[in-house]
């Protein structure tokens, strides 16, 4: 017994050591100049949740993390956007090169609760830019990296997103779901780089609680 133990408890400390997590205060990072906005303007706000609230300037938006690099493991924040139609896209940007090469992993709200099957398929969306836009990915792969989210959320409340990333498989879950609602192999090499806050849409978003996991 005193063996198995041990063994348990070196799985445990192994497993552990290969992690390292880390949580984000979002307002006391853009408190002290450390979110670099792209396309966008950030403002602090105290909702419910404590976070920031993102508005576009023109197209995509993204907020780096400053001096962050993200390579594998999980990705969980919460966010809100807006149950308006064409209007409310938000998510998380990681391995980015650039400014405008980064995958993104996002959400459309207002297709949540939609009743048009069409619609309710393009809720939570995969793309790696800037080749693999949402429009040549829908047009030439429809339905592989944009699904329905199981259990939807209130599109216009905060909920919880978690995206796990291991070698090239991309699973993304919502609030307290075992089950992935996207689950999808990375479109390009890119394996590592800076890690962002990403909103498409007038509308802008709110986000809050970020945490990371990254496995070494």
């Amino acid at each position: 017994m005193k063996l198995n133990l041990s063994l348990l408890f070196l799985v445990w400390l192994s497993l552990n050591l290969s992690a390292q997590q880390k949580e984000f205060d979002l307002p006391a990072l853009l408190q002290s100049g450390k979110l670099t906005a792209v396309n966008s303007t950030v403002t602090a706000i105290d909702d419910q949740k404590k976070g920031i609230h993102i508005a576009q300037k023109s197209g995509e938006g993204i907020v780096w993390i400053n001096d962050v690099t993200f390579s594998s493991g999980t990705i969980e924040f919460d966010v809100r956007g807006k149950d308006e139609l064409q209007k409310s896209f938000l998510g998380v940007a990681f391995h980015g090169a650039d400014d405008t090469t980064f995958d993104v992993v996002y959400f459309r709200p207002f297709n949540f609760h939609a009743t048009d099957p069409i619609r309710k398929i393009h809720a939570v969306q995969y793309v790696s830019h800037p080749t693999y836009t949402w429009k040549k990915l829908r047009d030439e792969k429809n339905g592989i990296y944009e699904k329905a989210v199981i259990n939807p959320p209130d599109p216009n409340g905060w909920f919880h997103a978690r995206i796990e990333i291991a070698g090239d498989q991309i699973t993304v879950f919502i609030n307290d779901d075992k089950t992935p609602s996207l689950t999808v192999t990375k479109l390009t090499a890119l394996n590592t780089g800076k890690l962002g806050l990403w909103i498409g849409g007038e509308l802008g978003g709110d986000f809050a609680d970020l945490k990371i996991t990254q496995k070494k």
